[in-house]
């Protein structure tokens, strides 16, 4: 296996080591399949009561407007990121926390899955030069882990009698595709994933003081891992220190207590 360093594309990290963590955090999510499954049966016992009693429909709108999506106020790749409540946005509190924290998290999940398939659909038509192939198999799996991630969040919702969430709120989507359209290399590229990863990650983190019930909380705590990989494995490729000042935040968190619906 080559272990030639990608300094062509200014990536601080070799094709094997990048194949090496790829592989571990594919063998990460696998270990904690069996773990979401267990949480997925306990929504289908109605662990959660409250959303079982309490159903509802939620629009994409009411779901990011009031307390803004989840880079709102963040600056990718230079754009700047902010938004404001619709008029007459109201915080229904009667919907379950956990349910609203699902919601919350399928979207986030749906932004990945987005950003890393435009991402590899650039790279295809050779948008961005080489592509080291380590880094396309390191793509392909965290975007495969994604779209499994939303998969389990939307079961839940759907169990409890929800809709689901299958598209990232379209403000954010625009904004990310704004900062999308200014992607040149791959750095520029891991960049714009890394600080979509570190937005999940800290909001399952926070997620994880709120979450009521002990299935939410199983399913919250099998995927934060696999997103702090996520994390880790693209500060290696570019060179930072993959814990800069911690081993988890929630500064970047999108908040979920008011998030409103219709």
């Amino acid at each position: 296996m080559t272990t030639t360093n990608f300094t062509a594309n200014s990536l601080e990290i070799s094709e094997r080591e990048l194949n090496a963590w790829t592989s571990d955090v594919a063998d990460a999510h696998e270990e904690t399949r069996d773990l979401r499954s267990d949480a997925l049966e306990s929504w289908a016992d109605n662990d959660n009561d409250a959303s079982i009693e309490q159903r509802g429909r939620f629009s994409r709108r009411s779901l990011f407007g009031f307390a803004g999506a989840s880079v709102l106020g963040v600056v990718v790749a230079g754009v700047e990121l902010h938004g404001e409540p619709p008029a007459g946005a109201l915080t229904n509190r009667s919907v379950p926390v956990d349910i609203r924290v699902a919601a919350l998290a399928a979207s986030l999940e749906n932004l990945a899955v987005a950003t890393y398939g435009a991402g590899l659909s650039a790279a295809t038509k050779g948008q961005f030069g080489k592509v080291p192939p380590a880094f396309a198999k390191f793509a392909i799996t965290a975007r495969a882990q994604h779209v499994d991630h939303a998969a389990v969040w939307n079961h839940a919702l759907t169990t409890a009698g929800y809709a689901k969430v299958t598209k990232p709120d379209p403000k954010e989507q625009t904004a990310v595709n704004a900062a999308f359209a200014k992607v040149k290399t791959i750095p520029e590229l891991a960049q714009l994933a890394l600080l979509l990863e570190n937005i999940a990650a800290a909001t399952y983190l926070e997620g994880l003081t709120v979450l009521a019930s002990p299935s939410a909380r199983m399913t919250a705590a099998s995927i934060q891992p696999v997103e702090m990989q996520h994390v880790a494995i693209l500060r290696f490729v570019l060179g930072e220190t993959p814990v800069p000042s911690g081993f988890a935040s929630t500064a970047l968190a999108r908040p979920i207590t008011d998030t409103p619906f219709t």
